[in-house]
């Protein structure tokens, strides 16, 4: 069969590919998307999150030892000064940590989806083995 049916045949052929390859790359592009939004909110709930902690850390840092200093009598604010010091650094250090950890990438690192996505089409797309001829 050759002629006109048999290249209109391999344009449609053609173009069904290109739409599919399309198709593909869209599909990526969304879930790349998506996993941008993810990482986007993930990082600005630890800012936050550690922003928070530190100001409540600072703020309660000062007004406790303000206020346990003018309640222990004279010999004892020195040490009182220590204790809540020490205290609320743990706290501040504790927060920190927390924020930290929540800004580690999750399994597979960032847009582990898209990639895993990724290496499957690469692989889909790879030539299979060339037959082996007899000898």
């Amino acid at each position: 069969m050759t002629g006109p049916a048999a290249t209109g045949g391999l344009f449609q052929s053609l173009r069904r590919l290109v739409d599919t390859g399309v198709e593909i790359v869209q599909v990526r592009l969304e879930l790349f998307g998506s996993e941008l939004e993810q990482e986007k909110l993930r990082l600005y709930d630890a800012v936050v999150l550690a922003a928070v902690g530190l100001v409540l850390a600072s703020l309660a840092l000062v007004l406790a030892i303000a206020f346990v200093v003018l309640l222990f009598q004279e010999g004892y604010r020195l040490p009182a000064v220590g204790v809540l010091t020490l205290l609320f650094a743990g706290g501040g250090w504790w927060l920190l940590r927390r924020a930290r950890e929540a800004l580690k990438a999750g399994d597979g690192g960032p847009f582990a989806l898209t990639l895993g996505e990724l290496r499957r089409d690469r692989t889909g797309l790879e030539d299979p083995e060339p037959p082996r001829q007899a000898p």
